[in-house]
């Protein structure tokens, strides 16, 4: 089973870049938790990971001002690792919306596929 947040918006002043630092920008997070539920039938949020603790998770890392994106995917992974027992594989991405670089009209992201083997 999966539980995904899709398209989470968030304002910060995420980046390596003092433009970025001081401007900040729009970050779009797409977020899937894959587990396996105890029980063949959902009856109960204690049987599934409750994607209200998730958005808590990771708009509460969020709010941390962070150079690289790349560090904030790790972190949040981890965090969903440790509150939820039952994820096995946690694919998360980050997008930044505005690059100030003058010749890129585009975005860019920052994508994280971890599976609790691999901690």
């Amino acid at each position: 089973m999966t539980i995904q947040l899709n398209n989470i918006q968030f304002y910060g002043y995420h980046g390596l870049y003092k433009e970025e630092q001081k401007v900040g920008n729009n970050f779009i997070v797409n977020l899937s938790i894959e587990f396996v539920p105890v029980n063949h039938k959902i009856t109960s949020i204690s049987e599934t990971i409750d994607y209200v603790q998730v958005y808590h998770l990771v708009n509460a890392r969020m709010q941390i001002t962070t150079p690289l994106l790349e560090t904030i995917v790790g972190d949040i992974a981890d965090s969903i690792f440790e509150k939820f027992s039952m994820a096995q594989k946690v694919n998360i991405q980050i997008t930044k919306e505005k690059v100030y670089i003058n010749t890129l009209n585009g975005n860019m992201s920052v994508a994280l596929s971890r599976t609790r083997a691999a901690l």
